[in-house]
């Protein structure tokens, strides 16, 4: 499941997964959500706080996710990935050569440090 993280800054859009993630999840609360944070802002600066495991990921849920991606393709500033799988922390800080914007990942206990990257203009 995907929930929208309220209580923060503006420009930043949040989601927390836990449990199953499906398709629906992407269509619903996702695609939603960066719209609207494209449409305001002109660009998008993304949290997403991995509270499952990726595997909990279902393909429909990979293909709209990469949809996504694909539709926001210019409008990514910044991605940060909250996560105790050390292979998406990895992954995350890696996929910042494939994107226009800047990606990184954080370790669970450092989701203020995640939310202060996110806001800051570096």
């Amino acid at each position: 499941m995907l929930a929208e993280i309220t209580g923060l800054p503006d420009q930043v859009f949040g989601v927390r997964a836990t449990g199953e993630v499906t398709s629906e999840d992407i269509k619903h609360v996702l695609l939603p959500g960066l719209k609207r944070t494209a449409d305001k802002f002109k660009e998008i600066r993304y949290l997403l706080v991995l509270d499952t495991d990726v595997k909990n990921f279902t393909a429909g849920a990979w293909i709209q996710d990469a949809k996504a991606g694909l539709q926001n393709f210019t409008k990514w500033k910044k991605i940060a990935v909250v996560t105790a799988e050390k292979g998406v922390e990895w992954f995350t800080d890696i996929f910042t050569v494939a994107t226009p914007g800047a990606s990184k990942g954080f370790k669970p206990d450092e989701i203020e440090t995640a939310k202060d990257w996110l806001i800051s203009n570096d």
